[in-house]
């Protein structure tokens, strides 16, 4: 008997579970940024390289869910959801778990030490930015009460809430990102001008997982609107 396909068996039930089965991977994946900086912050070697792991396992296995989802989203939807749409939704959690793979991989090619008078701040920056993801996690999971209240009602403004908090963290995180530049610009003769650079594009990626969490959320704001 030929196995039936895990993905095309949750389309069979709604189009929606296979993109919270995937925002579910990608949250596992960007969970272990956090594990990530305190071993960097500890000097913990190993420590980096078994989070590198994690987070390389998590972002393959979004990428196998999402290339799943593409080949068997459906052509038409009776609903009043388009194709594209969840195609963008889709994209924009992707690159969540493709930036903290992006992360993990420069920190383990590149030796980096985080300066003393930035510990606390990043910490708060990374922990706020995964935060983000998790809300954007949330929001994705309620697509299924969305449609079934016709993107109206008490259900939508719901989300409208949620995705307004995703827009408050990271309007945080922007504020936490453009304070670690600061500091970091402060150091550039103890660091050395390359260090700085490889720090900079860091602290942007580390930023990049609160902005496509928020584009997340905004995506799915277009779909109450319509």
């Amino acid at each position: 008997m030929k196995a039936k396909n895990p993905i095309a068996s949750l389309f069979g039930t709604s189009p929606f579970k296979a993109m919270q089965q995937h925002m579910g991977v990608v949250n596992d994946c960007v969970g272990e940024v956090p594990v990530l900086f305190d071993a960097l912050i500890a000097g913990d070697k190993a420590g980096v390289e078994r989070a590198k792991e994690a987070i390389f396992e998590k972002e393959q296995e979004a990428d196998m869910l999402k290339n799943e989802i593409r080949i068997h989203l459906p052509k038409s939807l009776f609903m009043p959801v388009d194709r594209r749409d969840l195609l963008d939704v889709l994209a924009m959690q992707d690159a969540i778990a493709d930036t903290a793979q992006d992360i993990a991989g420069l920190l383990v090619e590149r030796d980096m030490t985080v300066p003393a008078d930035m510990v606390d701040t990043l910490r708060t920056f990374v922990q706020r930015c995964v935060d983000a993801c998790v809300e954007s996690k949330r929001v994705t999971n309620e697509l299924d009460e969305l449609v079934e209240t016709g993107f109206r009602g008490r259900e939508a403004n719901t989300v409208e809430e949620m995705v307004n908090k995703i827009n408050a963290i990271e309007d945080e995180t922007d504020k936490l990102g453009v304070e670690l530049s600061r500091a970091l610009f402060k150091q550039e003769d103890s660091l050395g001008a390359v260090s700085v650079i490889f720090w900079y594009q860091l602290l942007q990626w580390i930023g990049d997982l609160a902005d496509y969490a928020e584009k997340v959320g905004d995506r799915l704001r277009l779909l109450i609107a319509r």
